[in-house]
């Protein structure tokens, strides 16, 4: 009987022994269900092991393990998660506002769990960074943010300004080594030339003198604009920015010849060819040249010379600038009825108001039809009246895609009053207006005794040189020199004011004293004007 009751109660004792096993398994899973809901993440095996019945690879590649129903209840070793092989960061776990695991879904559910989407379809929220990087703080919006924009703004401005300057002045260096390599590439020059031929485009008002030898023009009123295009020579000599002529001795003043030097292209500069032109057949010319223009492409400049100047020096000084500026776009030059003598003033004054009709015309030709996309514009003393008057007309008449670049006047005798209203015209519509004054210029020195002691506006008095906004003033002072006699044409023969001309042709550059190191900025009680040092040769 008892053996039979001990083959009875053996079964029952296994089934008891795994009901007890079951029951301490099932406490196990409910004391560490607190610490997995708690777990910031686990491991690729523990997360596969809880959520998967098919483990996943681990990110070491070596083969995931199996996982068994004691596995599945085994305490978690340590809150922390491990970091796998090859030292990569683990896919975090999902946290509790993420929307593949809330804090109500059970990691112990024995049912499989449905294969999640590819990585590349799954919402952005899936994928968490990772919990050991405590995320940001936002950033408040509070005043110091507001004043901290301010400042950032205020810099971005000042280094904007920094940028533009830097870009102008590389725009100039470049124009620079385009003419070395425009110059380096050409082809090699023949041993026997001995000098080069620069084209100016002319248009005048003056009268036809009578010469079997060549076109020529005289002192004498025209009253009808002529065009023409004349081949002047510059010997290979040529010291920059001299005008080599013949030695001539003559009474001063007057223009009376005692003695004349023979002409002679190796050593002079000289008129090589000269021809009228139709207006179309000018325009041709200067459309050719325009295309095959490089250093200053689609470029013109016009020349407007002053009190007593003859045409042929009128020529020779548009062709010198051109030459020393290495100006390979279009240099134009107007030429009005100047007496070519100092005892002529007067009738120069009235050569000038007579020849506005005639300059108008011949700039409307040369902004509207030329081609020339950018024009500078020279005057030199009295030339100064008469560009200003027409310029203040016909400000209205520049066409689309034409800019007046640079508008360059030198020592302008014209009365300071006028000036003031004419230059205020011409600042509102030219990219850049340049006025270079000295107070050593002895013939708007004349030219103020003519017009009972008021200084011109060329003239740089005791009170200081002539300042109006929107203008730059220089005073040339320390530069000029005694040429011509008359120390009244420092603005081309000096070569720290050509090397000025030819930055403000090439790019524009401004304040003057952000070309070169030799201007210097002077505050007075009128306002702000530039001045070149004594002695100085421009350098940049």
């Amino acid at each position: 009987m008892y053996s039979l009751a001990k083959r009875w109660l053996q079964p029952r004792r296994s089934v008891a022994a795994i009901a007890a096993i079951m029951a301490c398994g099932l406490v196990a899973a409910c004391t560490q269900a607190p610490k997995l809901a708690k777990a910031p993440a686990e491991t690729d095996s523990a997360k596969t092991a809880t959520a998967r019945p098919a483990p996943a690879p681990s990110t070491a590649g070596s083969p995931a393990p199996t996982t068994s129903p004691a596995e599945e209840e085994a305490p978690v070793a340590s809150e922390a998660p491990e970091e796998p092989a090859g030292g990569a960061a683990p896919p975090p776990y999902p946290q509790a506002s993420d929307p593949e695991g809330g804090s109500g879904r059970s990691y112990e559910t024995a049912e499989p769990a449905p294969a999640p989407p590819p990585p590349a379809l799954r919402p952005s929220a899936a994928r968490p960074s990772p919990p050991a990087v405590a995320p940001e703080p936002p950033m408040p919006n509070a005043a110091p943010g507001a004043a901290a924009n301010a400042s950032a703004e205020a810099a971005a401005k000042a280094a904007a300004a920094r940028r533009a300057e830097e870009e102008a002045r590389a725009a100039m260096a470049q124009r620079y080594d385009n003419a070395k390599k425009s110059a380096a590439a050409a082809p090699a020059e023949d041993p026997a030339k001995t000098y080069d031929v620069v084209p100016v485009f002319y248009g005048t008002d003056r009268a036809v003198e009578a010469d079997p030898k060549r076109l020529q023009f005289g002192a004498e009123r025209g009253h009808q604009l002529q065009l023409g295009r004349a081949l002047v020579t510059v010997p290979l000599i040529h010291k920059v920015p001299h005008i080599e002529r013949p030695v001539v001795i003559e009474i001063p003043y007057f223009k009376v010849k005692v003695y004349e030097e023979k002409e002679d292209p190796q050593k002079h500069f000289t008129v090589q060819e000269i021809k009228g032109l139709t207006e179309a057949e000018m325009l041709a010319l200067v459309k050719q040249r325009l295309a095959t223009s490089s250093t200053f492409k689609d470029h013109a400049f016009v020349f407007v010379h002053g009190f007593n100047t003859s045409f042929d020096n009128a020529l020779y000084r548009t062709a010198q600038i051109a030459y020393d500026l290495r100006f390979d776009g279009v240099p134009f030059l107007y030429s009005w009825p100047s007496g070519g003598k100092v005892a002529s003033y007067t009738y120069d004054h009235g050569s000038v108001e007579q020849a506005e009709p005639r300059l108008a015309e011949f700039l409307d030709m040369v902004i509207q039809k030329s081609g020339a996309k950018s024009i500078s514009l020279i005057a030199h003393s009295m030339g100064n009246e008469l560009l200003l008057r027409v310029l203040e007309r016909m400000k209205t008449k520049v066409p689309r895609g034409v800019v007046i670049s640079q508008v360059i006047l030198a020592a302008p005798d014209v009365d300071r009053d006028k000036f003031n209203i004419l230059a205020r015209e011409v600042i509102k519509f030219a990219k850049g207006v340049t006025l270079y004054a000295a107070s050593n210029d002895r013939a708007l020195s004349y030219s103020a005794r003519f017009w009972g002691g008021v200084p011109r506006a060329g003239d740089v008095p005791a009170t200081g040189p002539l300042i109006i906004p929107g203008l730059d003033t220089i005073d040339v002072t320390a530069v000029s020199t005694d040429a011509l006699g008359l120390n009244h044409s420092g603005y081309a023969e000096n070569p720290a004011l050509l090397n000025d001309v030819k930055a403000l042709v090439a790019s524009g550059l401004r304040p003057p004293d952000k070309r070169f190191k030799s201007i210097l900025a002077v505050d007075s009680a009128a306002g702000k004007y530039w001045r070149f040092q004594a002695e100085t040769a421009a350098v940049p």
